[in-house]
């Protein structure tokens, strides 16, 4: 994960025009959940390096990075995500707003995708 952390921190993100563009950190980021049986939805906003727990779910905010000048732009989100009672790693690496699907949590009962990056 750090080298992944090290890659995404310092990458360039292409825009439409094909240009490339830096990103900027941001202090933290605003999550969704939803429990697929029970139709329950949360928003979860989390400041980078903490945790947050969505029904059985702990989820680390490890960075969030959005385009430089850019707050309202899309949003990259690195997660570590574990379930109670289950001894492996749910998700971990990079969660993009703009393409959920991209690199999405695998879980039977439980999605999570980023909605944006916040500042303090």
């Amino acid at each position: 994960m750090k080298m992944r952390a090290a890659l995404v921190g310092g990458m360039l993100l292409a825009t439409s025009a094909g240009a490339q563009q830096e990103t900027e950190t941001a202090t933290g980021a605003v999550l969704r959940g939803l429990d697929k049986f029970s139709g329950n939805v949360v928003d979860i906003e989390l400041a980078s390096g903490s945790t947050a727990t969505f029904e059985r779910l702990n989820i680390t905010l490890t960075e969030c990075r959005y385009p430089a000048g850019n707050l309202s732009g899309n949003a990259f989100a690195g997660l570590e995500i574990t379930e109670t009672g289950r001894d492996d790693t749910v998700f971990s690496g990079w969660m993009i707003a703009s393409a959920p699907a991209l690199n999405a949590m695998e879980h039977a009962r439980y999605d999570v995708w980023v909605i944006r990056c916040t500042t303090s």
